[in-house]
């Protein structure tokens, strides 16, 4: 793949002219436009429309298509310097779901980041889906995910389970420890986070799905936004209900009834590059000191 033509076009997009373009790449705009079509030839058709008098530049339908793949290709050849730099320095790439990245992984980046000899980390947060499309085309080396998807290109292992709990406002006669029956919780007051397809199974079983919460989140950092008074409550993880008892405005309360506890799974390629066999035991070793036995 031309790269100079991907970092004009990349440039074009986001500085929306090639004039701008050309100004941000320290560049002719004719050596600007050049790479741009170079890049067109190879690419078999049209990326940006050229209209003479529009303020800004619009991308073909081909070129929308393009964007993302450029942008991996920018990061890649970004990665590539960076090893020519670095030499025989080791590296890993770790992608994460953004609840185990932010509550359950800290203590291992620090060890990470303070290992001898130095590593290297890039750290990506993605959705489940993301990143073991990450795994299977090696973007990424390992991945923290918290449900599982078969696929015949990727190994998948179990790194740590966690109890889920019941986190409120801590109000007067709101006891740490105390178990909760499941009546006293209105559907209505609740903040729902859909943890996992079991979390989600048993809690329609516990509460009519035809009466759901009137707050639905993706991203356990909003919690503290929407659990603003003593009727609301949600269930979380272990390790994210302790965080948020850090605060001082939470307790943490068990639920009469068994939740499903949450799992963590680790995800690594099945047929991982040579140069990722220490980086990984090292992850390993500190996976083990962190979370028990692999």
């Amino acid at each position: 793949m031309y790269f100079p033509g991907i970092e004009a076009f990349l440039a074009i997009v986001r500085t929306g002219s090639i004039s701008k373009a050309a100004d941000l790449l320290h560049l002719s705009q004719a050596t600007v436009s050049y790479r741009l079509k170079t890049l067109e030839q190879g690419m078999g058709g049209l990326l940006v429309e050229r209209r003479k008098g529009a303020a800004k530049i619009s991308l073909t339908p081909k070129g929308e298509n393009f964007f993302s793949i450029a942008e991996r290709w920018e990061a890649l050849w970004r990665e590539t310097q960076i090893l020519k730099a670095n030499g025989s320095q080791l590296s890993l790439a770790i992608s994460a779901a953004e609840s185990i990245s932010h509550f359950v992984l800290p203590p291992v980046y620090r060890m990470l980041n303070q290992h001898t000899p130095s590593i290297r980390l890039q750290i990506r947060t993605q959705h489940t889906q993301e990143a073991f499309d990450s795994i299977e085309r090696r973007e990424m080396d390992v991945a923290f995910v918290v449900r599982e998807i078969v696929s015949p290109s990727v190994t998948v292992q179990p790194f740590f389970t966690e109890e889920m709990v019941l986190l409120r406002l801590a109000v007067p006669g709101r006891q740490a420890g105390d178990t909760v029956e499941m009546e006293e919780l209105a559907a209505e007051h609740e903040v729902l986070v859909n943890w996992n397809r079991e979390f989600q199974f048993r809690h329609d079983q516990w509460w009519d799905p035809l009466c759901p919460s009137r707050v639905h989140l993706d991203s356990a950092g909003l919690i503290t936004t929407f659990l603003t008074n003593a009727r609301q409550w949600t269930i979380v993880p272990a390790s994210i209900g302790a965080h948020m008892k850090g605060m001082g405005e939470f307790v943490l309360q068990k639920l009469a009834v068994s939740v499903p506890p949450r799992v963590g799974y680790k995800v690594t390629h099945k047929f991982p590059n040579q140069a990722l066999h220490e980086p990984l035991q090292i992850l390993d070793n500190y996976l083990q000191i962190r979370f028990g036995h692999q």
